[in-house]
């Protein structure tokens, strides 16, 4: 069975605290596993969480402010340590290139796994090999270039054993329905779309470090799942403004008027101990599941919606 989950690998923002750890998540997606915004920390963060290396088939910066990006060296080390015998995509701001190269090679070790560097020049869609997904990416509004990714599983039929019975479309029949669309069968001819129904394809997002932007609303629009961050309440929402943030009630609207499924909170500044008013200010404006993200915490996506 296939399995997609958000695995929380840390939630501070600029400084971490004593429960929360610099930025970092993995979406395990079927057979990939997408590891965003690595901060300080990541490496260990993955072996509590039980993330081994090889797990990673591609990693996402948003951008390269030392709380996204500060892990980034330990867990190339890791990667080429444990011979991860998969290549590595490496997407982040193109302007940012310095930085990568720097963390990339910020102490000496063997290179044995294969790194593939994917700057990003600008908005649109990403070059993703072998992946079951298309991988966008969109620019986002803070005081450094910014990219938020989403990702979109593209649309396909599921077959209905109850029509295929009544037509009497079975055994190799079904593969070859499914293959060329229609077949000829007992004097008639069977169409796929008599004896399957349409499945959605789902949808992810992840939107960091950014103001309220067009960016935003792009990132989130029917995502079944919108990682976003609430670095601030709404009483401090001028502090938001100032450095490039969203509050809660942001996220939670923004959330709301793309049609998200469910909505993952994360990047909290040090000055909220507790996170209570947080999930009560999202929950006066989003009716959806709202998940406050925990370090460590396993949050699955949901089930794809009809």
């Amino acid at each position: 069975m296939s399995q997609r989950e958000l695995v929380v690998l840390g939630t501070a923002s600029q400084v971490p605290t004593r429960h929360r750890n610099h930025n970092g998540y993995l979406l395990r997606w079927d057979g990939e596993g997408l590891l965003f915004d690595p901060g300080e920390g990541t490496q260990r963060q993955m072996l509590h969480a039980g993330v081994s290396a090889t797990q990673i088939t591609r990693i996402a910066v948003t951008h390269f402010h030392g709380d996204h990006c500060l892990g980034l060296a330990g867990v190339v080390q890791r990667i080429n340590l444990d011979r991860v015998p998969h290549p590595v995509d490496a997407y982040y701001p193109a302007s940012g290139q310095v930085f990568f190269d720097r963390l990339r090679h910020a102490s000496a070790f063997y290179e044995t796994a294969e790194l593939r560097p994917r700057p990003i020049e600008d908005a649109g869609p990403l070059s993703a090999p072998g992946a079951p997904f298309e991988l966008a990416a969109v620019r986002l509004s803070h005081p450094v270039e910014s990219f938020g990714y989403r990702l979109t599983e593209p649309d396909s039929r599921r077959m209905v054993p109850e029509r295929l019975a009544a037509l009497g479309v079975r055994g190799p029949a079904v593969g070859l329905l499914q293959q060329q669309g229609r077949i000829e069968l007992d004097g008639r001819t069977v169409t796929l779309d008599e004896v399957s129904e349409s499945r959605p394809g789902q949808r992810f997002a992840f939107v960091m470090d950014t103001r309220l932007c067009d960016g935003v609303a792009e990132l989130a629009e029917g995502a079944d799942m919108l990682v976003i961050e609430a670095t601030f309440v709404d009483a401090d929402a001028h502090l938001a403004q100032e450095h490039g943030h969203l509050t809660a009630v942001q996220a939670a609207r923004a959330a709301a008027e793309a049609g998200v499924g469910t909505l993952v909170l994360t990047h909290f500044s040090q000055r909220y101990p507790h996170l209570d008013q947080h999930l009560a200010e999202a929950r006066k404006h989003f009716d959806g599941e709202v998940v406050v993200a925990e370090d460590l915490a396993r949050v699955p996506v949901p089930r794809r919606r009809g």
